[in-house]
């Protein structure tokens, strides 16, 4: 539920009476209304990019009767990447803020891009501080360039490590669920097989030969 504090304050002043109030109680409604929206329950827990829940009214088309009626926005749970922290976001947006991310070329540059007083919810406030405190510590940062003979030895390094890491978690596997040895008897019985195959082929072949042979010399 979305209301704006100014309408607020005008609803209540023309209940009350502007005559009626006393001198200094304007002031002080002013301070604890705020002037910009105030966003309440799930629109919190996500980035909705000023898209919230609208209220109006159905009219039929007989009669024209009026009845009250919401509008929902369309919020959808994804799954997007940041660069600064090097991995998934799973968050709840409207497909208006999806366009407005995208327009700006992902969520750590829209967080970055949209102001305080536009990011409206506390989970947005949340990951923009966090974002931007990432990027003062990046910029603090040195920088270290490397040689390309440098760079081809740490990507050697690294196919090595992930080979290493393969062959452990094979091994792991093997002595976790047991079928190594039969794995191995299996590649044993299927090597034999094919070797006793190739033994009867030739041994077929050179009956054939011997038949022909035999078959010639008779004639």
């Amino acid at each position: 539920m979305v209301f704006r504090g100014k309408e607020m304050m005008k609803k209540m002043i023309t209940k009350v009476g502007e005559n009626n109030l006393a001198p200094g109680v304007k002031e002080q409604l002013k301070k604890c209304i705020p002037d910009s929206k105030v966003v309440m329950n799930r629109a919190k827990r996500g980035l909705y990019a000023g898209r919230h829940i609208q209220f109006g009214n159905r009219i039929s088309e007989d009669g024209g009767n009026k009845s009250r009626r919401s509008w929902k926005p369309n919020v959808q749970e994804k799954r997007l990447f940041s660069y600064i922290l090097d991995r998934h976001i799973r968050v709840k947006v409207t497909t208006h803020a999806l366009r407005c991310i995208d327009k700006a070329g992902g969520i750590d540059e829209y967080l970055l891009k949209t102001p305080y007083h536009k990011m409206d919810t506390e989970m947005g406030l949340f990951w923009k501080n966090k974002i931007e405190k990432m990027y003062e510590e990046l910029g603090q940062r040195e920088v270290v360039f490397f040689s390309p003979e440098d760079e081809a030895n740490f990507e050697l390094g690294f196919k090595d490590l992930k080979l290493a890491e393969r062959a452990a978690r094979r091994d792991a596997r093997r002595q976790m669920y047991g079928w190594s040895g039969k794995q191995e008897e299996i590649e044993d019985g299927r090597t034999s097989q094919e070797s006793h195959d190739e033994t009867a082929n030739d041994g077929d072949d050179n009956l054939d030969g011997n038949l022909h042979k035999q078959w010639v010399a008779n004639s």
